[in-house]
């Protein structure tokens, strides 16, 4: 399939897995996000190979990510979007989640969502708004696995 990519000056937005750099990936979120502290790297390796993946590349080197976790017919879940804290406040996430939204593979579907502690604000530019239904959604909400040296696991919260 065609890697799909757009360009606003200096700033490249692709999904071609093989431009990202998992390492980053991997320690921004385990040691920078509220939603995901501590996570393994196996299950960030497993995420990204089971998603639709955006990198947000400067010169070469990764700023940014996003994925969407998706059937790529009726539903999408936009997940681990993130941007480096150096690269914050240049408008980088809008043209992110407008890069996601404009996806070929990702058009057409009938449920797009997402979770967010703290950007509503930006999320609502791209028509993101609170379930009309919350009372129909349900989960299972199960804590990340610490492996310890021995190897038995520890919930982490």
């Amino acid at each position: 399939m065609k890697t799909y990519e757009v360009r606003h000056e200096d700033i490249l937005i692709s999904d071609d897995r093989a431009l990202l750099d998992r390492a980053l990936i991997h320690r921004f979120l385990s040691e920078r996000t509220y939603w995901s502290p501590g996570v393994p790297r196996d299950i960030v390796e497993r995420s990204i190979e089971h998603s639709l993946c955006f990198g947000v590349y400067r010169a070469g080197k990764q700023i940014g990510f996003a994925r969407a976790v998706t059937d790529f017919a009726t539903f999408a879940w936009l997940a681990d979007v993130f941007i480096l804290e150096d690269e914050r406040g240049k408008g980088l996430s809008k043209k992110l989640v407008a890069a996601i939204q404009a996806h070929p593979r990702l058009q057409d579907l009938r449920r797009f969502m997402l979770g967010t502690r703290d950007a509503h604000g930006l999320y609502a530019q791209f028509g993101f708004e609170p379930v009309k239904s919350p009372e129909r959604f349900m989960e299972i909400a199960k804590p990340i696995p610490n492996k310890t040296i021995d190897g038995n696991a520890e919930a982490k919260v």
